[in-house]
């Protein structure tokens, strides 16, 4: 039983690093489109009224959300790798370290995707109000993207749906790992009476 529960945990722990990245690589990704059809639009970036494009202010909103979502991604990434630092993919037993590394990129696995998914959802809603016929306009004169896609927006389901998940999957398998270590404590224990 313990081969597959380690087998389990090093595929969980790879997971996890890989999960991490991809949130990283989100949170360099979320603000492509606004950019390149939101930049242009603004007149004067000291004053967010004069625009070409109602709405288009949503861009400079999001600008410290976003400094927060990749500072807050990278230190995933460092949580995550402190599961490899602990030995937590590797170990047959777990030690403090391992309880601690498992309990820190759970519990900011979930702090980071109720954070994100507040703020993307108000951005979203933002999003949906700029004026878009004024955007195609500015798109066809300066040769700029337009979109009125909530694509970047929406996919913040998926990836921090799957970062929930391996987080509560590395919590059941630390669950699993204490029972299989009692029961192995147990077994060790009868073992000694018997032969005593």
């Amino acid at each position: 039983m313990y081969k597959k529960q380690m087998i389990v945990q090093k595929i969980l722990c790879l997971a996890a690093i890989i999960m991490s990245a991809v949130v990283f690589l989100y949170s360099l990704g979320i603000m492509t489109d606004l950019y390149d059809s939101l930049y242009s639009t603004m007149r004067n970036p000291n004053d967010y009224t004069q625009t070409d494009v109602a709405g288009s202010i949503v861009y400079y909103r999001m600008q410290a959300f976003n400094q927060y979502f990749l500072v807050y991604s990278i230190v995933l990434i460092l949580l995550a790798a402190f599961l490899f630092v602990t030995s937590t993919h590797s170990r047959r037993k777990y030690y403090i370290g391992n309880y601690i590394a498992t309990a820190a990129f759970a519990g900011f696995s979930v702090y980071l995707s109720v954070f994100c998914h507040s703020y993307i959802q108000a951005f979203r809603a933002m999003w949906l109000q700029v004026d878009f016929e004024a955007l195609k306009e500015h798109a066809d004169m300066w040769g700029t993207l337009y979109t009125e896609s909530t694509f970047w927006f929406d996919v913040h389901y998926a990836v921090f749906g799957l970062l929930l998940l391996i987080a509560a999957l590395l919590v059941a398998n630390a669950v699993w790992k204490v029972v299989l270590m009692k029961q192995e404590a147990k077994l060790i224990e009868e073992g000694r009476r018997a032969s005593a």
